[in-house]
């Protein structure tokens, strides 16, 4: 457990007060008590995340298998996009799930922060349960897919730059309350939240969705949507909460940390863009390399003016303003016509 948390319980009449209570506590904290939240916008995005409630199985495949058995329905460009992609993402949730779970929530000490960070390794675990239910449905080699990661240089590049974040926290005589244990918290976040989640899987989302764009795969691509909208509301999430870290702890965000994460951006859309020509040798579904090189590089200014840093691309612009329309816009219905794509239980959602 880490060194700012504590478990014990005294007997106290002194009750936590909302000023007292801090994301990163350089002391020991009572993390059990919800009550008074302080981080109203922490709140808000899990109350918004129960809303958007959903499981792979209630989506139909029925369509997709009877498309992928047709011989001319796919020609192995496509088939070997669709493979890659589906093997990328079979292990990167499981990634995040467990930076979550076993690195970052050890560390972050205000209850409606955790909250929220429950409810995202929930949802992480219900991607991976659709990247296994798809590939299934689909009959595709499972132990091919699930190995990728660690089998094709593209991929494994990608997971490496991750993993090593995640076990920097794990490192056991790693103290969260010293200025070099919340700057390797914060760099972890914006490893993940920045880079993991904001552009190596935007370049999927991109290359699997467009299959939908065909009318093709149509069961595959609705859960992809809703992955999508779930991964879109971690990344903002994550933005702000590595902006609510820096404005409590503006020691953190040193001239060096800045350069660094700049670079890490510059890294990472040089992974991507590696990746992305793999997958995509050839030009097909309306895309090119190229193409998704250039939406990476928009996606990643995008990311790095959030954080209050400068564009790497100025010039860099978006060639798939579809892709704007799933991720801003509130729609009755998704582009492929299949379900509801608001899918709530209650409550709206405003992607500002």
């Amino acid at each position: 457990m880490a060194e700012n948390q504590s478990f014990i319980i005294p007997m106290t009449k002194d009750r936590i007060r909302k000023e007292d209570k801090k994301i990163l506590a350089s002391k020991a904290v009572d993390v059990n008590q919800l009550i008074p939240i302080k981080y109203d916008w922490a709140w808000q995005y899990y109350l918004d995340g129960c809303a958007n409630h959903w499981m792979p199985q209630e989506v139909s495949m029925q369509r997709d298998i009877e498309q992928w058995k047709d011989p001319m329905a796919f020609n192995d460009d496509e088939r070997h996009l669709l493979k890659r992609n589906l093997g990328f993402f079979t292990t990167a949730d499981t990634l995040v799930a467990n930076n979550l779970v076993l690195a970052v929530y050890r560390y972050v000490t205000a209850p409606e922060v955790r909250q929220f960070l429950l409810r995202q390794a929930f949802e992480e675990a219900v991607h991976t349960h659709a990247y296994q239910y798809i590939p299934q449905s689909l009959g595709f080699d499972e132990g091919e897919l699930y190995n990728m990661y660690r089998e094709v240089p593209t991929l494994h590049a990608k997971a490496e730059f991750e993993a090593s974040l995640t076990q920097d926290l794990l490192d056991p005589s790693l103290n969260p309350a010293t200025l070099e244990g919340k700057q390797k918290l914060l760099r972890n976040l914006i490893g993940y939240y920045g880079v993991m989640e904001g552009l190596f899987f935007y370049g999927a989302f991109v290359m699997l969705l467009s299959f939908g764009r065909t009318n093709r795969l149509p069961g595959m691509c609705e859960q992809v949507q809703y992955i999508l909208r779930d991964e879109s509301m971690h990344l903002n999430f994550g933005l702000d909460l590595i902006n609510a870290i820096k404005d409590e702890n503006p020691e953190l965000w040193t001239p060096e940390i800045q350069k660094e994460v700049t670079g890490w951006f510059e890294n990472g859309v040089d992974l991507e863009t590696a990746y992305t020509k793999e997958c995509l040798p050839n030009g097909l579904l309306g895309l090119t390399h190229e193409m998704v090189a250039e939406y990476i590089r928009f996606i990643a200014d995008r990311r790095l003016e959030k954080l209050g840093l400068k564009k790497l691309f100025n010039n860099a612009k978006n060639p798939f303003p579809w892709m704007s329309e799933q991720i801003d816009l509130r729609k009755e219905k998704n582009f492929f016509e299949t379900r509801v794509t608001e899918y709530q239980t209650g409550g709206s959602l405003n992607w500002d």
